[in-house]
């Protein structure tokens, strides 16, 4: 595989009982770019995202991350960071507890990983707050605290502006763009045409299960 094919689709199909959500897709996405899909809800963005992460199964056609067929070669592609959907965190604890539970199950970083990656989203380490305590916005940062935490070469963002300030939304632009600078692939999913325009180098739109690149 060439490095610039680091995600490839090829006649991915997904069925739920009758409902067929994805419709034969074929896509690669090239390494080193921010990748924007857009679409309407029940599109069948999210359906796709947790595919290429392992976390459904095609019911027909193959998805390879870095050359390894997900599902086959590998379950869970190991340099691939996400959000995907609302963050699931334990209430009692705090931001850097959460975060810290989290990194122990794979021992890849260590603490001051997770207190960059927390500073690096416009949060503070060493508050004791309770994520239960965290507004919308707080937890969407923390969540992409948890995604780039272990420096992933890959990252998929599912609506990372959802409940962020004007302030927040700045620094999430800034964080990505820094990423890319860095040479990470993103997959960036947004109903904000302009975070779309701003940030992506190519943009595919999902309409009723079909993937097609407007840019």
């Amino acid at each position: 595989m060439e490095k610039k094919d680091i995600i490839r689709i090829k006649h991915v199909t997904k069925k739920f009982g009758e409902e067929t959500v994805l419709k034969d897709i074929c896509y690669d996405f090239a390494a080193g770019q921010v990748h924007g899909i857009v679409g309407m809800n029940g599109s069948g963005k999210t359906v796709l995202l947790k595919c290429i992460c392992g976390f459904m199964q095609p019911s027909e056609g193959e998805i390879y991350v870095k050359g390894m067929q997900v599902g086959q070669e590998i379950d869970f592609p190991r340099s691939l960071g996400l959000i995907i959907e609302t963050p699931g965190f334990l209430p009692e604890l705090s931001g850097y507890k959460n975060l810290k539970l989290l990194a122990s199950m794979r021992g890849e970083i260590g603490n001051e990983e997770i207190r960059t990656a927390i500073r690096r989203v416009g949060l503070d380490p060493e508050s004791k707050k309770k994520v239960g305590k965290y507004s919308l916005g707080m937890r969407e940062r923390l969540g992409i605290a948890q995604a780039i935490m272990e420096d992933p070469e890959i990252l998929i963002l599912d609506e990372p502006f959802n409940g962020l300030d004007k302030n927040g939304v700045k620094k999430i632009y800034e964080l990505i763009l820094e990423l890319k600078e860095k040479g990470k692939t993103i997959l960036l999913v947004s109903h904000n045409a302009v975070d779309i325009e701003s940030l992506c180098d190519t943009v595919c739109e999902m309409e009723l299960g079909v993937l097609r690149q407007i840019r």
